[in-house]
């Protein structure tokens, strides 16, 4: 199984992408929509079948190919995507995975089925299954792991536009991604919002009312308290439909990790970018392809094509999140300060009373600067 989504709740519509060889039919050799589509469009001339006629945006699609592009010649523009695949050897299960995902363990709730812990109607009916589930969850319990740390190194070198996450877990806080750089897509528990009156409650209130085991209620108007997480039905947060427009035009390297490119719209974000940004997936398993592929769906970006004659600007590590970053880490010169940065700060966290929200060395001397005029 892929590295699933950890907010699967706030999808608001699914599109599958089959994740096969474009070579294996399912359908036993016969003719399927697609691939009468893709016969067409070759037929029809509809736009080149081959990369022969097409430049690459590297030399060399691979892992290290790509690392050499960079220190040769730089990526200064990088946003990255992510799912649960990054917070899984934090100990946080992803949603989707046979065994060890969040749908097959939640026969203990008697849920009607799975997916209705994260229905808002449901919630509003049965809020307790919600809040115990929340409680295994909470953020506090668990430290940012390399792929997070690898992204807030993005950060200090000035190198990272904006950090999209599905993740409710909010080590990428923790990791010290600040603010302004960070897209929530899914929510957090981060802030809090009563239901009716829209009364917010911080962090530290609703941790209080959840390890007490009570269903945090308004103190103004005693109505359920809900985390600013994103439930099935409801709108992504206003921050990630703004930010959009304005940082996929310069971007240049869109890492996406740990995340199964099937959660829209969400998912979307990999077709954003303009055709001369090389897209590096990071993942346990092939994602993000389309079985058949027309030249439409290949100049919208709809499908990534790693491993396709037609690719020009897709490149896959398939492997572990953390591995993958540090052999990126690696080929980059980066290896020694990523270890000392992960190092140092999780340090911090393990002291008593730690400080979640570090000042990375950028932030700092942004402020120094400041301060001098």
């Amino acid at each position: 199984m892929s590295d699933n989504e950890h907010n699967d709740p706030a999808a608001v519509g699914i599109r599958s992408k089959e994740a096969d060889s474009p070579d294996n039919d399912s359908n036993g050799g016969s003719p399927t929509i697609d691939g009468i589509s893709i016969m067409l469009a070759n037929t029809l001339s509809m736009g080149p079948s081959t990369s022969a006629t097409r430049e690459k945006v590297i030399a060399d699609l691979t892992p290290k190919g790509l690392a050499d592009h960079w220190r040769k010649n730089g990526f200064k523009k990088i946003i990255t995507m992510v799912g649960a695949g990054i917070s899984t050897s934090a100990g946080i299960p992803d949603f989707r995975s046979p065994g060890s995902g969040l749908y097959d363990n939640l026969a203990k709730y008697k849920l009607p089925y799975p997916a209705a812990i994260f229905e808002l109607s449901y919630f509003k009916r049965k809020p307790a299954p919600f809040f115990a589930l929340a409680k295994e969850l909470y953020p506090g319990s668990f430290k940012p792991t390399a792929a997070h740390y690898f992204i807030r190194l993005l950060h200090e070198k000035g190198l990272l536009v904006r950090h999209y996450t599905q993740n409710i877990d909010t080590l990428d806080r923790l990791a010290g991604v600040p603010e302004d750089k960070l897209v929530e897509a899914h929510g957090s528990f981060h802030t809090n919002h009563c239901i009716r009156c829209k009364k917010e409650y911080d962090m530290a209130w609703m941790k209080e009312e959840i390890f007490a085991d009570r269903v945090p209620k308004c103190t103004s108007c005693m109505k359920i308290v809900k985390p600013d997480i994103v439930f099935f039905g409801e709108d992504l947060p206003e921050k990630f439909h703004k930010s959009l427009d304005v940082d996929f035009k310069e971007c240049d390297l869109l890492i996406i990790m740990g995340t199964s490119l099937e959660v829209h719209p969400f998912a979307a974000l990999a077709q954003y970018p303009g055709p001369r940004c090389v897209r590096l997936l990071i993942n346990r398993d092939a994602v993000g392809r389309l079985k058949y592929t027309t030249w439409m769906d290949e100049q919208n970006g709809d499908s990534l094509l790693y491993n396709r004659p037609t690719n020009t600007r897709d490149v896959a590590y398939l492997g572990d999140c953390d591995a993958g970053v540090l052999e990126l880490a690696k080929n980059l010169g980066w290896e020694e300060e990523l270890q000392e940065l992960m190092s140092t700060e999780l340090k911090l966290l393990d002291k008593p009373n730690a400080v979640v929200k570090q000042k990375s060395k950028k932030d700092k001397a942004a402020a120094s600067t400041s301060s001098t005029h």
